[in-house]
């Protein structure tokens, strides 16, 4: 299985899934991204070393360190749970023992999605619909601001998107669907396994 592959490969534990009984109406369950899923976006979609990376709702930490491996790019995760952030943390010993020279492109903050404070270089979004849409709403306000201060090509990756996720960025915010990637043969039934980027430009 890919699952323990790509753990073993990156010497990470990044495995499990949280119960929805045990989460708050705002802030959705530890699910991991698939490796299998990641390994189809990135078939389909480009990062490099000059990328930065957040991931909101990090959890352990597997999309850091997979992106990390593949592309060097500087990646950070936010996660405001402290035994999740205290395990991402873990991982990322486990992951520099063997990548010693990525430690300072590897951040983790132990903090509230809407209270991160976005960094002037951070390009790429990755959301696996962590938290509500009022959350969401609040974030993405957030990156628009510093898009307002520091204008650069910005990306959203949204992996099983909501409606209202969709919706909220549709037809409140000047970010436009560029691609949609669809997993055609891995996820036949299910229309929200999917991809989309959207896409915020630069106009000169």
């Amino acid at each position: 299985m890919k699952e323990n592959y790509y753990e073993k490969l990156l010497n990470i534990n990044t495995k499990g899934n949280e119960n929805w009984n045990k989460t708050s109406a705002h802030n959705h369950p530890y699910e991991p991204t698939l490796y299998e899923a990641l390994d189809f976006l990135f078939e389909n979609y480009d990062l490099n070393k000059k990328d930065h990376v957040v991931d909101f709702g990090c959890g352990k930490g597997r999309l850091i360190f997979y992106i990390n491996y593949y592309f060097k790019c500087i990646a950070s995760g936010i996660e405001f749970n402290e035994i999740y952030y205290n395990e991402a943390l873990l991982n990322k010993s486990r992951y520099i023992q063997k990548n010693k020279k990525m430690e300072d492109k590897i951040n983790f903050h132990c903090n509230l999605a809407q209270n991160y404070d976005i960094d002037p270089r951070d390009n790429k979004f990755y959301f696996f619909n962590p938290f509500s849409v009022q959350i969401f709403m609040k974030v993405v306000e957030n990156i628009l601001d510093s898009f307002e201060k520091n204008p650069r090509n910005i990306d959203l990756i949204l992996y099983y998107p909501s409606d209202d996720y969709i919706q909220f960025l549709e037809y409140r915010t000047s970010f436009i669907l560029e691609r949609e990637i669809i997993f055609d043969d891995l996820y036949k039934n299910d229309p929200k396994e999917k991809f989309l980027i959207y896409t915020l430009k630069v106009d000169f």
